[in-house]
């Protein structure tokens, strides 16, 4: 009857465990779910403080449309050196091969007035092949 009474208690014991253990599992599961953006955005900054790179995905580019430069211009406002600023900007598309991208910034660091100009990138995932095929023959390969 005693080996009885043990055996229930191992039982109970092991039960317990096994609850307390799924339990710990789930909070750790749900706080880790719920602190995922900054624990990613921690991540990007230290990634890029130890290796000086980007992390891909990381920013966004907006394409909008606007009825109306006016329009454009109170949508364009952006802080620099504390102040709102609403500077006329155009903009430029340049269209080059993915291996030619650094070149390409390199060259408009040069020669652009801002001390940190915009120059984003992004890979053309589909188009016209014809375009493309003229893209390859008019620009050199380094």
């Amino acid at each position: 009857m005693e080996w009885l009474c043990q055996r229930c208690h191992k039982e109970a014991v092991f039960h317990s465990l096994v609850r307390s253990v799924l339990l710990v599992s789930c909070v750790l599961l749900v706080l880790s779910v719920s602190i995922y953006p900054g624990l990613w955005s921690i991540g990007v900054q230290l990634h890029s403080a130890f290796t000086g790179s980007y992390v891909p995905g990381h920013h966004s580019v907006l394409l909008l449309n606007s009825p109306n430069e006016q329009a454009a211009r109170d949508i364009g406002r952006y802080y620099w050196k504390g102040e709102i600023q609403d500077a006329s900007e155009i903009l430029m598309l340049v269209k080059t091969k993915t291996s030619r991208i650094h070149q390409v910034i390199d060259y408009v660091r040069s020669v652009h007035p801002y001390a940190n100009p915009e120059v984003l990138s992004f890979p053309v995932e589909d188009g016209s092949l014809a375009y493309m095929k003229w893209m390859d023959e008019a620009i050199p390969d380094d």
